[in-house]
């Protein structure tokens, strides 16, 4: 459980460099959209080797209801989030006037089935997944960096920003090691579920937030970045089989 904890921080870790590189200079949104672009190429290409091909050749039916749930359940948060004042969580131009708790609130939502992911590819037949929690690590920069230029610009102190993402990161270590635990020894259908959920939470997390965002303010050169991004992950990870 620690070592996937330590795992699930290190993905969270990024939350915390993302909001020191938003504070130490100003960058272009464009910028942002395309580091957010290959990030979800890397977490669509994770999601889909490192969790979806591994759980659904034992476990196909459970598996797929698992991520229908995962979807409905993420999907039903967001929802609450964004009428709460934060439906653009990750851009920055509608985070300075988003209450802070409510950006903590959503980059929360985001992480905590991408740090559960990462504890549930860690079992006792081999180590964590990399090429996932690159995926997370990746991810979690353009949020944290377009988050906390929205958060500068409304007056919260530096060291309040990073704060915030450190307790985040803190929350992304919790929910990894809670991953690996519920999967540590399971029945191929538990584990099969679990993985499910995490890949059905995630799929509609980069869907619903992080490629919209991205085209927004990247064009359409963001889809071939896209692209590039889950090429790098099949590269780093391999195709099960």
């Amino acid at each position: 459980m620690i070592e996937s904890a330590l795992w699930g921080l290190l993905g969270g870790s990024s939350l915390v460099v993302g909001g020191v590189l938003a504070l130490v200079r100003t960058w272009s949104a464009r910028t942002i959209a395309l580091v957010m672009a290959f990030g979800s190429g890397v977490l669509i290409s994770a999601v889909a080797f490192e969790l979806v091909a591994e759980a659904w050749p034992e476990t196909g039916l459970v598996t797929g209801i698992a991520m229908a749930v995962g979807a409905l359940v993420f999907f039903g948060a967001d929802v609450v989030i964004s009428r709460t004042g934060a439906p653009r969580r990750r851009r920055s131009s509608t985070s300075a006037g988003a209450a802070a708790m409510v950006i903590v609130a959503g980059a929360a939502l985001d992480g905590i089935p991408e740090s559960a992911a990462i504890g549930a590819t860690l079992t006792d037949a081999g180590g964590v997944s990399v090429a996932f929690v690159l995926a997370v690590f990746l991810s979690n920069i353009p949020e944290s960096m377009s988050s906390s230029a929205g958060l500068r610009r409304s007056g919260r102190s530096a060291r309040g920003i990073l704060l915030l993402w450190l307790v985040i990161a803190v929350v992304s270590a919790v929910a990894s090691g809670l991953g690996y635990l519920l999967v540590a020894g399971a029945p191929a259908e538990v584990v099969g579920g679990i993985r499910g959920f995490a890949a059905g939470a995630v799929l509609t997390m980069v869907a619903s937030t992080m490629l919209p965002e991205a085209h927004d303010e990247g064009g359409p050169v963001t889809a071939l970045v896209t692209t590039a991004g889950f090429v790098v992950a099949v590269a780093i990870g391999g195709v099960p089989g």
